[in-house]
């Protein structure tokens, strides 16, 4: 029977299981280096091995779990599947509800640098006027969420997850943030539950290029089609998989934890704004607690299935909310002003960054909180 019961959380892993990821990082199998001396074939030995050693010596992960759990952290039932969500309201009480939702490769571990400026502005040199309630779900599949036995956990559906969430918090008016397939999930918010969804705001819109521009493209425009260009060629691989065959790919992710590094950190190196290297935009220890939240939890084929479910058919129904777009300037996929403005009916904000990338919360935690500051202000 469907429960709407909302349970206290926190993060516990056992010494077994830490003993268990050294003993398998010792046992590792590795093939040999690549015959290229750059990424182009996929994360280099060298590296991976570098890291491989660090995650089994020196990583703390009893700090990072405690900070984590410095977070209040909740679970409850939503349309028949468990779902882990921070939920850290703020201390002004007319603050605004917001839901913001990951993508892979991340996690919530992604906004731990923005929960607190977003919730008590007035503790992180802001306007307590701009405070937000702050809801970061885990999506399906993913960390401490539960996996899904059946398939439909496409993208609406879990949209519709996240209004019934929001509503059980008892917030009946609240705005929406995501990038990746976060993005994608707050898009459809915006599309579907516009009776309380007062508007969203992405950091990789969907917004594909308008025909009708093809004749007068600006540099931007110019540059955001042929990263779309260099993402089919050469960086695309890991979607055909995951959409395709992700159960297939799961026996490897799951059983070696170097497969699951290297699986997730390449995709740093290539979506981050970084020079070249992954550590230019992360620290080693911030990309390693991404990455233990998809191995402690063995969730390396349930994280890939929403390719299965929603990579080839994505959701573009009319959003009915006004939307707000940063766009930085390593991001996967990029639109223009007037691209957004035809995808989307009310464009709320548009703003294009100086730097950054796909994981726009964790490389720049101070521009994303003012870009969603400023993008909500006169909503208040």
């Amino acid at each position: 029977m469907a429960s709407d019961r909302v349970d206290e959380f926190r993060i516990d892993i056992s010494d077994e299981q830490l003993d268990d990821l050294r003993r398998r990082l010792a046992a590792t199998r590795w093939p040999e280096t690549e015959p290229v001396d750059d990424w182009s074939q996929g994360i280099p030995l060298a590296y991976l091995k570098e890291v491989c050693a660090y995650w089994a010596e020196k990583y703390d992960w009893r700090a990072r779990e405690a900070h984590l759990n410095s977070f209040p952290q909740y679970k409850t039932e939503l349309d028949g599947n468990g779902t882990h969500f921070i939920h850290a309201p703020s201390p002004n009480e007319n603050a605004l509800p917001i839901v913001i939702t990951h993508g892979w490769p991340g996690s919530i571990v992604e906004f731990h640098k923005v929960i607190e400026p977003l919730r008590d502005p007035a503790s992180h040199g802001g306007d307590p006027a701009d405070a937000f309630h702050v809801v970061c779900p885990s999506l399906p599949g993913y960390a401490f969420s539960d996996r899904p036995s059946k398939t439909g956990w496409a993208v609406p559906r879990i949209a519709d997850a996240w209004g019934t969430l929001m509503a059980r918090l008892g917030y009946g008016r609240y705005v929406a943030q995501g990038g990746d397939w976060g993005a994608m999930v707050t898009t459809s918010i915006g599309a579907r539950d516009p009776e309380h969804c007062a508007a969203i705001h992405l950091n990789m819109p969907i917004a594909p290029p308008d025909p009708e521009t093809m004749d007068s493209l600006t540099e931007r425009e110019q540059s955001a089609l042929a990263g779309m260009q260099h993402y089919t060629e050469w960086d695309s691989g890991y979607s055909k998989q995951q959409s395709t065959r992700p159960q297939t790919l799961g026996y490897g992710l799951v059983d070696s934890p170097a497969a699951q590094a290297g699986w997730i950190i390449e995709k740093f190196w290539s979506w981050t704004d970084c020079d070249g290297h992954p550590e230019n935009a992360l620290t080693r220890d911030e990309l390693l607690d991404n990455v233990m939240l998809y191995w402690l939890t063995a969730t390396g084929a349930s994280s890939a299935r929403l390719y299965w479910e929603s990579f080839r058919t994505p959701p573009m129904d009319e959003v009915k909310v006004p939307v707000g777009c940063s766009i930085f300037p390593k991001e996967i996929f990029r639109t223009s002003e007037r691209w957004a403005k035809k995808r989307f009916g009310s464009l709320l904000h548009f703003n294009e960054l100086e730097k950054g990338g796909h994981f726009a919360a964790f490389e720049q935690p101070e521009v994303f909180v003012d870009e969603v500051r400023t993008c909500f202000r006169s909503l208040r």
